[in-house]
């Protein structure tokens, strides 16, 4: 169990980025995969803001979310009164250049409906589609103007590629990494003035653990989807995608003070977070090549 000081301090810490992120730069959006990390990451925004989120929330919709998670999304954005906006790649969809649809390769669908939606939502060159809190529908967006930095809940320890990042990650205009082009990141010091044009990952939960999160869940009474406990079959998701390339893991945890003990217990360690991810295995087991080219 960890000690709740350092609770404390990953909390501050992140809190400081998103108002440091916020401060610094403009035409800012914050992912919202649905999943645990960020929806920690919402939290944590919310405190940092007294209660409210003045970042959009984009979420990028593939049309093959399992769907407990849409409607978890939608009534969480209508409580929280949040700026909730999707993003899709109706193109694809229409013309069946998907996994599912047998015409791609999994690494090819996430590219077409993950990689190439979100970054043509935030660059404001297709539609964008604005939650009305109003008639609880989602309306196109007026605002196509483009996003110039994205908030993601992206954790150092989830997968390899991932601890190679920074909390302020530039990208280039297309929002391709250059992983050998990161700016050093010294005692807690952060570059933040970076060159006109460049387009910023920002990554508050950098230095957050899988158990870390979990620990925070229970800690905050934070609401997630129930998709992350057993629900009598002896399976449980540990990490959330696309239903035909995600599978649950065999576990017995049904709150979240089981899956802390689980994960405590050192049963999960040999076996990754994202061992249920697909993609990830045709990606030669990690997210090197999609995240190279703009994957979250």
């Amino acid at each position: 169990m960890a000690n709740m000081n350092h609770l404390d301090e990953l909390e501050s810490r992140s809190v400081y980025v998103l108002r440091e992120a916020y401060n610094q730069f403009d035409n800012l959006v914050m992912l919202w995969s649905i999943g645990k990390d960020s929806t920690v990451l919402l939290w944590l925004a919310r405190k940092a803001f007294f209660g409210h989120v003045p970042i959009p929330l984009v979420h990028i919709d593939t049309n093959f979310k399992i769907p407990e998670m849409i409607r978890y999304r939608d009534k969480l954005a209508m409580e929280w009164k949040l700026n909730m906006i999707y993003g899709q790649n109706r193109d694809a969809l229409a013309n069946k250049q998907t996994f599912p649809d047998g015409n791609a390769s999994r690494i090819d669908c996430c590219k077409n409906l993950k990689t190439v939606a979100l970054k043509k939502t935030v660059s404001g060159e297709w539609t964008r589609y604005k939650l009305d809190h109003q008639t609880g529908r989602y309306e196109p967006d007026s605002n196509q103007e483009p996003y110039t930095g994205v908030i993601v809940g992206l954790r150092a320890d989830e997968e390899g590629s991932r601890s190679k990042e920074r909390y302020f990650s530039p990208r280039d205009r297309n929002s391709e990494w250059d992983v050998g082009d990161q700016p050093p990141e010294l005692w807690n010091q952060f570059k933040t003035d970076f060159a006109p044009g460049v387009h910023l990952r920002v990554h508050p939960l950098l230095d957050w653990t899988e158990l870390n999160i979990w620990e925070y869940i229970e800690r905050e009474n934070i609401p997630t989807v129930s998709l992350y406990k057993n629900q009598g079959d002896g399976t449980r998701y540990r990490s959330l995608g696309c239903y035909p390339c995600t599978s649950p893991i065999q576990s017995e945890s049904r709150t979240v003070r089981e899956i802390i003990e689980e994960l405590s217990s050192g049963r999960l360690s040999n076996i990754a977070e994202r061992s249920g991810r697909e993609q990830d295995k045709e990606d030669g087991g990690g997210l090197e090549t999609l995240r190279r080219d703009g994957y979250m």
